[in-house]
């Protein structure tokens, strides 16, 4: 039997990553991580970084990075709406380390010019690629 499906459309403001038939997805709302099925409730919440977890329609898996953005489940559609999204595969894990190392020395030597704030956020965001790319090293 056919797992019940819906329309997924994963954008960001560069392109379309993804726009097809989809069994589930997992994503991390800004109240915590979200399981989407067909015939979830109606939903508009904003997204964390972290993750879109995709699996297609007959069971394929994908794994998207995600900077942020929006979340909009609708009957028989769901939109992500990203600030920046990549796939799991194109990330690149020097890069991602790199931009961790250089988040954690900010937050760690605070001086008058550094905004804590944005030195969080640029953490999150490396820490979200690294979880990314190993789940996309398991994955394959």
């Amino acid at each position: 039997m056919a797992a019940i499906t819906f329309h997924l459309d994963v954008v960001s403001a560069e392109k379309k990553l993804f726009s097809g038939r989809a069994e589930n997805i997992q994503v991390t709302g800004s109240e915590g991580e979200l399981g989407i099925h067909a015939g979830h409730v109606q939903l508009l919440t904003a997204i964390t970084p972290g993750m879109v977890r995709i699996v297609k329609q007959h069971g394929e898996e994908e794994i998207i990075y995600l900077s942020g953005g929006m979340l909009e489940v609708q009957p028989g559609t769901v939109t992500v709406l990203a600030d920046t999204a990549i796939r799991g595969e194109d990330l690149d894990a020097a890069k991602a380390e790199e931009a961790k190392r250089q988040a954690e020395e900010h937050i760690h030597n605070q001086h008058g010019d550094i905004d804590f704030a944005q030195a969080a956020s640029d953490l999150a965001k490396a820490i979200a690629q690294l979880r990314v790319i190993e789940l996309t090293k398991k994955a394959r």
